[in-house]
């Protein structure tokens, strides 16, 4: 379980699979050459698109998906472990998966997690999105192993939801992972705190590659990509929303270490919910 270097790569994805393939590529191969052997892409690699006809052109199964094909090739070729955030892809019942994907470095898909939360919200500045009208949610966290080190898997609203994280890490995730497409509205209210939150109430590293910009559907991304460690430290940091890569050095005995300091996780205890009782005592500073 030693030591390695992760990427998490930011991206403007538009609204062609194909552009947004070559695209990752190019990143992806600039992470690698940076010496990370863990690269992770952002939510909607593949494609932003808004508009539900649109998208339903654009998207297709995982067999005949090009970003798929190109991130086995990429993974085979530079032996990295390769993680794509996540990417529309058409299901066998014909509903759309928001869904993420491990390659190996000998190519193979060794794990994939479909987004559980989906982002049903409406903004102060008139933004409106409703992802289940589009995608159907998954149903099972996802926690694999990449040479001796456990990885945990989510997708961006998925970080408003700490069960989830807590269930990875009780399950021995090391390295939790948030691929995104926050909002510029919310990314800059939320997006560092929570991220920071989530490693440091579970103890892990946390590699969270994001989109960025305006994008050709109209949207803006925060972007700000962040690999946090166990102890709530941000080390490393795209401190923009342009296109780009940020690289870290990832030590799993770090989020052991933490855990022994503060060891939550074995602290934690079962308990009920009660409705109180009409003798339950005053707080200090009630209205009398």
């Amino acid at each position: 379980m030693g030591s390695f270097k992760a990427a998490a790569v930011q991206m403007r994805s538009g609204t062609s699979p194909e552009r947004n393939a070559a695209d990752m590529e190019i990143l992806v191969r600039q992470a690698a050459g940076q010496g990370a052997t863990y690269v992770q892409t952002p939510e909607m690699t593949g494609a932003l698109v808004r508009d539900k006809e649109a998208g339903a052109a654009a998207f297709t199964t995982e067999d005949k998906d090009i970003v798929v094909a190109t991130a086995r090739r990429l993974a085979k070729e530079l032996g990295i472990y390769l993680h794509i955030g996540s990417t529309a892809i058409r299901r066998a019942d014909g509903k759309l998966a928001n869904r993420a994907f491990l390659f190996s470095p000998d190519g193979a898909a060794i794990a994939g997690y479909d987004k559980i939360h989906m982002f049903d919200v409406d903004l102060d500045n008139g933004e409106s999105w409703r992802e289940s009208a589009a995608y159907e949610p998954g149903t099972e966290a996802t926690v694999t192993d990449i040479n001796g080190t456990k990885l945990g898997f989510a997708v961006c609203y998925d970080l408003r939801f700490p069960q989830l994280f807590r269930t990875e890490a009780m399950a021995g995730a090391e390295v939790l992972t948030v691929p995104a497409a926050f909002t510029r509205q919310t990314g800059e209210a939320h997006w560092h705190v929570l991220l920071r939150a989530r490693a440091i109430e579970n103890g892990a590293y946390v590699v969270a590659a994001a989109q960025g910009g305006l994008h050709e559907d109209g949207r803006e991304t925060y972007g700000h990509s962040l690999i946090v460690d166990p102890w709530g430290r941000i080390i490393a940091e795209a401190s923009h929303n342009e296109p780009g890569v940020i690289v870290a050095e990832i030590d799993p005995a770090q989020s052991l270490a933490a855990r022994r300091k503060i060891p939550n996780l074995k602290n934690a205890r079962d308990f009920t919910v009660s409705a109180g009782t009409s003798e339950a005592p005053r707080l200090r500073g009630a209205a009398s």
